[in-house]
């Protein structure tokens, strides 16, 4: 169903249209009790003995929860620590841009960085904030684009 590999990239290619529909029921009954729920843990009983209750954070399953409408949806999921760093390949990657264009925000300061003998790594922290940023920047010139169309009267 599932394979994690070493960048914890989850992937759900093998699914089922059964093992989606699951996922789907199980999400929608896990964010129902959350919705319902303003207890400091939930606890999930189990059919085995050695363990016949596990308690969990709401957190914890409200992730899950996220969890499982993707894998409803038969997309990818990559598993991150906020503290995680990652080369200008990887950023690039994640941004969905050049490497060279990595290195030029790098060095225009708008993306922090730090220094691994010649290597330069980046917080994943630090990328989701930037690529946060990046969002806004496009949607407001996007607004401005829309705006100025209004103007002279092409949005018919």
């Amino acid at each position: 169903m599932g394979v994690v590999d070493k960048n914890h990239e989850i992937s759900l290619s093998g699914l089922t249209p059964r093992d989606r529909e699951m996922a789907l029921a199980a999400q929608r009954c896990i964010m129902a009790a959350l919705d319902h729920s303003r207890a400091a843990a939930i606890t999930l009983q189990t059919d085995t003995d050695e363990q016949p209750t596990v308690e969990l954070p709401p957190a914890a399953l409200k992730v899950i929860g996220q969890l499982l409408g993707e894998m409803s949806e038969g997309r990818a999921v990559t598993l991150m620590p906020s503290q995680q760093e990652m080369t200008t390949v990887q950023a690039a990657n994640f941004l969905n841009v050049s490497r060279p264009f990595v290195i030029k925000e790098i060095e225009k300061g708008q993306l922090p960085c730090r220094k691994v003998g010649s290597h330069r790594r980046v917080a994943f922290d630090d990328l989701v904030a930037y690529a946060k940023q990046m969002r806004e920047g496009q949607n407001v010139a996007l607004e401005r684009m829309a705006e100025n169309e209004r103007e002279l009267g092409l949005d018919d």
